[in-house]
């Protein structure tokens, strides 16, 4: 049984980022009608008490705080709405929103200043939106997980991104390394950074925030490049999820990543932390190579991983 299930309820955005992972699905697929993503909660709930309403934009669709209630009366006791923030700066949709059930919301907000974040998502006015929608959630007292995609264009500006969201007042902000698929991988040159070039970024990044008493997570990022801060990759705390997507489901996402999505270098056997490490995204080592990687000498287990990663 999944601990967690995320629902792609269609592609359909007002946001375009050159890095979406999605590629172009918003062109293949139509979004999912109404009848159809009950029957989808109604499926879900067989597996988990906790859920993701993803896509695409979620909060686009007429339907959103429909599909929320609806959850809410299957007994989903987390209800998260994954998002790009524009919507949310109206606050009475906020309010509805949280009304029927939404408790957990994670906006992506992917630069400290609009000229950075609406390059990326290819919106005039995004920025602001997304920032609004931000502190519309904070002062309602919701649970905001922003979400920052890390890529060429934006690595260099993660600190000011991270004094950015201490400001707001957000509860945990979370770094990202691109996943060099869809969009990112038909522009992988332009698009994905060398990881030796993000880590001294990432880490002020990660400094300011656990000095502010900031919960901060990185995703796809190798042990190698996160001494000192392993407590702060969200892969120790992802939890089983199976994702209903276009048209299939994933059984099981961690075990995706560890069989396909990402992989390790050839030195990374010698490493004592690939037993915890799942290495980078699969396409990143096609891309660049895995010169990068450097095998740990320090033992985990001083560090009690072993026993939490079990």
């Amino acid at each position: 049984m999944s601990e967690r299930v995320d629902v792609k309820v269609g592609f359909s955005c007002n946001n375009r980022c050159r890095f979406c992972v999605q590629g172009d699905k918003r062109k293949r697929y139509p979004d999912k009608p109404t009848p159809e993503v009950k029957a989808l909660l109604e499926d879900a709930r067989k597996d988990a008490d906790s859920i993701v309403f993803t896509g695409g934009e979620f909060t686009i669709r007429k339907d959103a705080v429909e599909l929320v209630r609806f959850a809410s009366s299957l007994g989903f006791r987390r209800i998260q709405v994954q998002t790009n923030g524009r919507m949310l700066a109206y606050r009475a949709f906020c309010e509805d929103l949280i009304a029927a059930g939404a408790n957990e919301f994670s906006p992506a907000l992917h630069g400290p200043l609009a000229e950075i974040h609406e390059y990326l998502t290819r919106s005039r006015g995004s920025f602001s939106q997304t920032v609004k929608g931000i502190e519309n959630l904070v002062d309602l007292g919701q649970k905001v997980l922003t979400n920052t995609v890390v890529v060429r264009s934006n690595y260099r500006h993660l600190p000011d991104l991270a004094s950015l969201f201490i400001d707001l007042g957000v509860d945990q902000y979370q770094l990202a390394f691109v996943h060099p698929a869809g969009a990112a991988g038909d522009n992988f040159y332009s698009i994905v950074p060398r990881l030796t070039l993000v880590e001294p970024y990432l880490t002020e990044a990660i400094e300011k925030g656990l000095a502010a008493n900031v919960s901060v997570m990185t995703e796809a990022v190798p042990y190698c490049f996160l001494p000192g801060y392993e407590d702060c990759a969200a892969e120790l705390y992802i939890p089983r999820t199976k994702i209903f997507d276009a048209d299939n489901v994933l059984e099981d996402y961690t075990q995706y990543r560890l069989t396909e999505g990402k992989v390790h270098g050839p030195a990374c056997k010698d490493c004592l932390w690939m037993g915890i490490c799942e290495g980078p995204w699969r396409e990143y080592v096609e891309g660049y190579g895995a010169d990068e990687l450097v095998p740990r000498k320090d033992d985990p287990g001083e560090h009690g991983y072993k026993a939490r990663r079990a």
